[in-house]
C-alpha cells in the first residue's frame, strides 16, 4: 500500500491518501494536536467524502465524543482504541 500526501485546504496536518479493496482512505494523525486542532482538522477533512467508497481515518489521543455531536447524523463513525491508548476513528458519509 502506497499513502499519498493530499493537499486539504484550512487544515494544519498531514492528510494522506491509500486505496485498501476498494476503499479510498485519507488518513491524518492528530495525537499531538491540543484543542480545537483535531476537531478542525475532521470537519475539514471530511469534505473528502464524496461517495460511498470513501473514508476519513483520525488518530486522536483520546476519543472525540464531542466531535460526534458536532458532525451529527451526517456521518457514521467506528472508534477502534489501540493498544497506546490511542483511538482510531474511520468515518464514511450516511447515505
Amino acid at each position: 500500500m502506497t499513502k499519498e500526501l493530499v493537499d486539504v485546504p484550512m487544515t494544519t496536518l498531514d492528510f494522506y491518501k491509500y486505496e485498501v479493496d476498494g476503499l479510498v482512505f485519507y488518513e491524518f494523525n492528530a495525537t499531538k494536536c491540543s484543542p480545537p486542532e483535531p476537531m478542525v482538522n475532521t470537519i475539514h477533512g471530511l469534505k473528502l467524502l464524496k461517495n460511498e467508497n470513501d473514508r476519513l481515518v483520525g488518530i486522536f489521543f483520546h476519543e472525540p465524543v464531542p466531535l460526534y455531536e458536532r458532525i451529527g447524523k451526517s456521518f457514521h463513525h467506528e472508534a477502534i482504541e489501540l493498544e497506546n491508548g490511542d483511538f482510531k476513528i474511520t468515518f464514511k458519509k450516511n447515505d
